[in-house]
Protein backbone atom coordinates (compact mmCIF):
# COMPACT_ATOMS: atom_id res chain seq x y z
CA UNK A 1 0.00 0.00 0.00
CA UNK A 2 1.13 3.91 -0.96
CA UNK A 3 1.99 5.58 2.04
CA UNK A 4 1.67 9.29 0.91
CA UNK A 5 3.04 10.61 3.91
CA UNK A 6 6.71 9.30 3.34
CA UNK A 7 7.56 9.40 -0.42
CA UNK A 8 9.44 7.26 -1.93
CA UNK A 9 10.53 9.19 -4.51
CA UNK A 10 11.80 12.66 -4.43
CA UNK A 11 11.85 14.72 -7.78
CA UNK A 12 13.64 17.89 -8.03
CA UNK A 13 13.30 20.61 -10.16
CA UNK A 14 15.98 23.35 -9.94
CA UNK A 15 14.34 26.86 -11.79
CA UNK A 16 15.33 30.42 -12.72
CA UNK A 17 12.71 32.32 -14.65
CA UNK A 18 10.69 29.00 -16.08
CA UNK A 19 7.35 30.51 -15.57
CA UNK A 20 6.09 29.64 -18.42
CA UNK A 21 6.93 25.87 -18.10
CA UNK A 22 6.56 24.71 -14.75
CA UNK A 23 3.26 23.90 -13.75
CA UNK A 24 2.78 21.89 -16.66
CA UNK A 25 6.11 19.88 -16.15
CA UNK A 26 4.80 19.55 -12.84
CA UNK A 27 1.97 17.97 -13.78
CA UNK A 28 2.68 15.80 -16.99
CA UNK A 29 6.00 14.70 -14.58
CA UNK A 30 3.10 13.63 -11.91
CA UNK A 31 1.03 11.73 -13.73
CA UNK A 32 3.80 9.80 -15.52
CA UNK A 33 5.55 9.03 -12.02
CA UNK A 34 1.83 7.73 -10.97
CA UNK A 35 0.85 5.98 -13.85
CA UNK A 36 3.95 4.12 -14.23
CA UNK A 37 5.65 3.82 -11.37
CA UNK A 38 2.68 3.20 -8.66
CA UNK A 39 5.10 4.50 -5.92
CA UNK A 40 4.38 7.82 -3.91
CA UNK A 41 6.14 10.61 -4.41
CA UNK A 42 7.09 14.30 -3.95
CA UNK A 43 8.20 16.83 -6.58
CA UNK A 44 10.57 19.92 -4.62
CA UNK A 45 11.19 22.84 -6.73
CA UNK A 46 13.93 24.84 -5.58
CA UNK A 47 13.54 28.04 -7.39
CA UNK A 48 16.88 30.96 -6.80
CA UNK A 49 14.18 33.53 -6.77
CA UNK A 50 13.56 34.14 -10.17
CA UNK A 51 12.41 37.81 -11.39
CA UNK A 52 9.78 36.06 -13.36
CA UNK A 53 8.29 34.74 -9.88
CA UNK A 54 8.25 30.97 -11.34
CA UNK A 55 8.34 29.92 -7.33
CA UNK A 56 4.83 32.06 -6.73
CA UNK A 57 3.08 30.64 -9.81
CA UNK A 58 3.83 27.33 -8.45
CA UNK A 59 2.44 28.28 -5.00
CA UNK A 60 -0.71 29.74 -5.98
CA UNK A 61 -1.48 26.69 -8.24
CA UNK A 62 -0.28 23.67 -6.06
CA UNK A 63 -0.69 25.34 -2.46
CA UNK A 64 -2.96 22.68 -1.61
CA UNK A 65 -0.90 19.58 -2.62
CA UNK A 66 0.96 18.31 0.15
CA UNK A 67 3.40 16.50 -2.73
CA UNK A 68 4.47 19.50 -3.82
CA UNK A 69 7.57 21.87 -2.16
CA UNK A 70 8.62 25.12 -2.89
CA UNK A 71 12.01 26.19 -2.06
CA UNK A 72 12.96 29.69 -2.97
CA UNK A 73 16.33 30.60 -2.12
CA UNK A 74 17.45 34.30 -1.99
CA UNK A 75 21.22 34.40 -0.72
CA UNK A 76 22.34 31.68 -2.79
CA UNK A 77 22.40 30.71 -6.30
CA UNK A 78 23.38 27.99 -8.74
CA UNK A 79 22.20 24.82 -10.47
CA UNK A 80 24.67 22.57 -8.32
CA UNK A 81 23.73 23.78 -5.21
CA UNK A 82 19.88 24.26 -6.05
CA UNK A 83 20.07 20.70 -6.51
CA UNK A 84 21.99 19.76 -3.67
CA UNK A 85 19.36 21.81 -1.55
CA UNK A 86 17.08 19.73 -3.04
CA UNK A 87 18.66 16.31 -2.04
CA UNK A 88 19.21 17.64 1.58
CA UNK A 89 15.49 18.60 1.87
CA UNK A 90 14.47 15.39 0.04
CA UNK A 91 12.98 12.39 2.01
CA UNK A 92 12.66 9.69 -0.66
CA UNK A 93 14.82 7.14 -0.85
CA UNK A 94 14.96 7.55 -5.07
CA UNK A 95 16.14 11.17 -5.96
CA UNK A 96 15.82 12.40 -9.76
CA UNK A 97 16.29 15.93 -11.33
CA UNK A 98 16.01 17.00 -14.71
CA UNK A 99 15.65 20.25 -16.53
CA UNK A 100 12.46 22.42 -16.70
CA UNK A 101 12.52 23.61 -19.97
CA UNK A 102 10.74 20.07 -21.20
CA UNK A 103 14.14 19.69 -23.55
CA UNK A 104 14.07 16.41 -21.08
CA UNK A 105 10.64 14.76 -21.56
CA UNK A 106 9.00 13.82 -18.28
CA UNK A 107 7.64 10.63 -19.32
CA UNK A 108 11.41 9.65 -19.66
CA UNK A 109 11.87 9.95 -15.52
CA UNK A 110 9.49 6.87 -14.62
CA UNK A 111 12.03 4.76 -16.93
CA UNK A 112 14.97 5.81 -15.72
CA UNK A 113 13.22 5.66 -11.68
CA UNK A 114 12.17 1.92 -12.47
CA UNK A 115 15.93 1.35 -13.57
CA UNK A 116 16.70 1.84 -9.91
CA UNK A 117 14.17 -0.39 -8.49
CA UNK A 118 15.70 -2.73 -11.07
CA UNK A 119 18.63 -2.93 -9.22
CA UNK A 120 20.68 0.14 -10.62
CA UNK A 121 22.58 2.64 -8.35
CA UNK A 122 22.29 5.51 -11.19
CA UNK A 123 19.92 5.64 -14.34
CA UNK A 124 20.98 8.83 -16.93
CA UNK A 125 19.44 9.89 -19.87
CA UNK A 126 21.88 9.97 -22.41
CA UNK A 127 21.17 11.83 -25.84
CA UNK A 128 24.57 9.75 -27.71
CA UNK A 129 23.49 6.30 -27.02
CA UNK A 130 22.08 4.15 -29.47
CA UNK A 131 17.90 5.64 -29.45
CA UNK A 132 19.20 9.19 -28.16
CA UNK A 133 19.76 12.33 -29.94
CA UNK A 134 19.69 15.97 -29.66
CA UNK A 135 17.28 18.25 -31.17
CA UNK A 136 16.83 21.64 -31.00
CA UNK A 137 14.92 24.48 -31.74
CA UNK A 138 14.50 28.48 -32.29
CA UNK A 139 14.81 28.62 -28.39
CA UNK A 140 18.10 26.85 -28.59
CA UNK A 141 21.22 27.50 -30.24
CA UNK A 142 22.32 25.16 -32.53
CA UNK A 143 25.96 26.19 -31.08
CA UNK A 144 25.12 24.38 -28.40
CA UNK A 145 24.64 20.78 -30.32
CA UNK A 146 27.64 20.76 -32.01
CA UNK A 147 29.41 22.08 -28.24
CA UNK A 148 28.16 19.17 -26.64
CA UNK A 149 28.77 16.30 -28.54
CA UNK A 150 32.50 18.14 -28.78
CA UNK A 151 32.97 18.48 -25.27
CA UNK A 152 31.38 15.04 -24.24
CA UNK A 153 34.21 13.78 -27.15
CA UNK A 154 36.64 14.86 -25.03
CA UNK A 155 35.26 14.00 -21.80
CA UNK A 156 35.11 10.68 -22.39
CA UNK A 157 38.50 10.55 -23.75
CA UNK A 158 39.67 11.77 -20.97
CA UNK A 159 37.50 9.76 -18.06
CA UNK A 160 37.00 6.78 -19.94
CA UNK A 161 34.23 5.79 -22.92
CA UNK A 162 32.29 3.47 -20.64
CA UNK A 163 30.01 6.34 -19.94
CA UNK A 164 28.45 8.18 -22.66
CA UNK A 165 26.67 11.66 -21.54
CA UNK A 166 28.82 13.31 -19.18
CA UNK A 167 26.78 16.48 -19.30
CA UNK A 168 23.52 14.71 -19.38
CA UNK A 169 21.70 16.44 -16.14
CA UNK A 170 18.86 14.09 -16.43
CA UNK A 171 19.12 11.18 -13.72
CA UNK A 172 17.69 8.75 -11.02
CA UNK A 173 19.61 7.76 -8.13
CA UNK A 174 19.73 5.92 -5.05
CA UNK A 175 19.43 8.60 -2.30
CA UNK A 176 22.03 6.97 0.20
CA UNK A 177 24.81 7.29 -3.20
CA UNK A 178 24.98 11.37 -2.32
CA UNK A 179 26.15 10.13 1.20
CA UNK A 180 29.50 9.09 -0.79
CA UNK A 181 29.49 11.66 -4.23
CA UNK A 182 28.74 14.91 -3.48
CA UNK A 183 27.31 17.56 -6.07
CA UNK A 184 30.24 20.83 -6.30
CA UNK A 185 30.43 23.15 -8.95
CA UNK A 186 28.31 26.37 -10.33
CA UNK A 187 26.55 24.95 -13.51
CA UNK A 188 26.43 22.10 -15.49
CA UNK A 189 29.77 21.09 -15.04
CA UNK A 190 28.73 19.14 -11.74
CA UNK A 191 27.31 16.32 -13.30
CA UNK A 192 30.92 15.60 -14.49
CA UNK A 193 32.14 15.06 -11.34
CA UNK A 194 29.27 13.11 -9.93
CA UNK A 195 29.55 10.55 -12.38
CA UNK A 196 33.32 10.07 -12.16
CA UNK A 197 33.01 9.61 -8.71
CA UNK A 198 30.44 6.80 -8.80
CA UNK A 199 32.25 5.02 -11.25
CA UNK A 200 34.83 5.25 -9.05
CA UNK A 201 33.25 3.85 -6.29
CA UNK A 202 31.78 1.43 -8.41
CA UNK A 203 28.54 2.39 -8.24
CA UNK A 204 25.93 0.30 -11.16
CA UNK A 205 25.42 3.07 -13.40
CA UNK A 206 23.03 2.71 -16.75
CA UNK A 207 21.97 4.92 -19.73
CA UNK A 208 18.70 5.58 -21.24
CA UNK A 209 18.07 6.97 -24.52
CA UNK A 210 15.80 9.53 -25.05
CA UNK A 211 15.51 12.48 -27.54
CA UNK A 212 17.04 15.70 -26.05
CA UNK A 213 13.72 18.20 -27.61
CA UNK A 214 13.68 22.12 -28.16
CA UNK A 215 12.75 23.65 -24.63
CA UNK A 216 8.84 24.37 -25.11
CA UNK A 217 9.06 28.12 -24.12
CA UNK A 218 11.04 30.62 -22.71
CA UNK A 219 15.32 31.29 -22.89
CA UNK A 220 18.29 29.08 -22.60
CA UNK A 221 20.00 29.37 -19.84
CA UNK A 222 23.73 28.38 -21.59
CA UNK A 223 23.48 31.07 -24.01
CA UNK A 224 22.98 32.06 -27.42
CA UNK A 225 26.09 32.45 -29.42
CA UNK A 226 29.62 30.98 -29.06
CA UNK A 227 30.97 33.38 -26.61
CA UNK A 228 28.60 32.49 -24.29
CA UNK A 229 28.97 28.58 -24.44
CA UNK A 230 32.89 29.23 -24.03
CA UNK A 231 32.36 30.99 -21.22
CA UNK A 232 30.83 28.02 -19.69
CA UNK A 233 32.62 25.49 -21.52
CA UNK A 234 35.83 26.35 -19.86
CA UNK A 235 34.85 25.04 -16.34
CA UNK A 236 33.61 21.55 -18.12
CA UNK A 237 37.25 21.68 -19.41
CA UNK A 238 38.95 22.28 -16.28
CA UNK A 239 37.20 20.06 -14.49
CA UNK A 240 37.53 17.49 -16.53
CA UNK A 241 41.69 18.13 -16.57
CA UNK A 242 41.22 17.81 -12.87
CA UNK A 243 39.94 14.72 -12.48
CA UNK A 244 42.46 13.02 -14.98
CA UNK A 245 45.39 14.24 -13.54
CA UNK A 246 44.64 14.08 -10.11
CA UNK A 247 43.89 10.22 -10.73
CA UNK A 248 47.34 9.86 -12.60
CA UNK A 249 49.17 11.94 -9.62
CA UNK A 250 46.96 8.86 -7.15
CA UNK A 251 48.64 6.28 -9.50
CA UNK A 252 51.98 7.69 -9.19
CA UNK A 253 52.12 7.85 -5.55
Amino acid sequence: MVNLNYPEISIILPTYNERENINDLIFETSLYIANHTGRSFEIIVVDDDSPDRTWELVEKQYNMDSKIEVIRRIDQKGLASAIWTGIRESRGNVIAWMDCDFSMPPYKIAELINKIYDGYDIAVGSRFIKGGKDIRGPADSWTAVILSRAMNCFIAFMLGYSFKDYTSGFIAAKKNVFDVVKIKGNYGEYFIGLIYEAMKFGYKITEIPYYCLPRRAGYSKTGDNLIDYLKKGWKYVLLTLQLRFRNCLKLKE
